[in-house]
């Protein structure tokens, strides 16, 4: 008979990925506890939902939401970073912690992501971290769409500064008849 505490952590860990946008499994060996809560604590300020479990319980949560493609990563130490608001903030994050705090060190790395339903492997997910945050890149396309805007109203104003100039010169001429 399957004890209660694991149906109850199943359905804790389904509950957790359910209607996430991003899900990516990490495999954390070789970093102390100091290092991991450091990684915790920054997932956590980026909003990504970062813990650990049993790969068993892992699969059987993602298992039931559909997700098989994952199957074969759930060997060895396996964390999960979920984030429910911003896609890339748990690969970016990841990355970021790996360059600052494990420049060094082989780990931790990632294993294998989902992101809008997307399935992704280690080199998509190391191109997808390095992409800016959804604010900076609503900002640059902001700027994209401004820059014409910003470069007619240039001309405009150039244009009416001659056109001004020009009859200032008429008006100055006729003064003088």
């Amino acid at each position: 008979m399957v004890q209660t505490y694991k149906i109850d952590e199943v359905k804790s860990i389904k509950d957790r990925l359910n209607n996430a946008k991003s899900i990516v499994l990490i495999d954390y060996k070789g970093i102390n506890i100091a290092e991991v809560n450091e990684l915790r604590n920054r997932m956590r300020d980026a909003d990504v939902d970062y813990f650990i479990s049993k790969n068993t319980f892992i699969k059987l949560a993602l298992n039931e939401l559909g997700i098989k493609d994952f199957d074969e990563y759930l060997s060895g130490p396996t964390a999960v970073a979920i984030s429910k608001v911003d896609e890339v903030a748990a690969a970016r994050e990841l990355a970021k912690f790996k360059k600052n705090i494990m420049a060094d060190k082989k780990f931790p790395k990632f294993k294998i992501g989902i992101v809008d339903d997307t399935v992704m492997d280690i080199d998509q997910l190391e191109k997808l971290a390095e992409l800016p945050s959804k604010e900076v890149l609503l900002s640059m396309v902001l700027q994209g769409f401004n820059a014409p805007i910003t470069g007619f109203v240039a001309a405009l104003g150039g244009i009416l500064r001659k056109f001004i100039y020009a009859i200032d010169t008429i008006a100055k001429e006729k003064e003088k008849k």
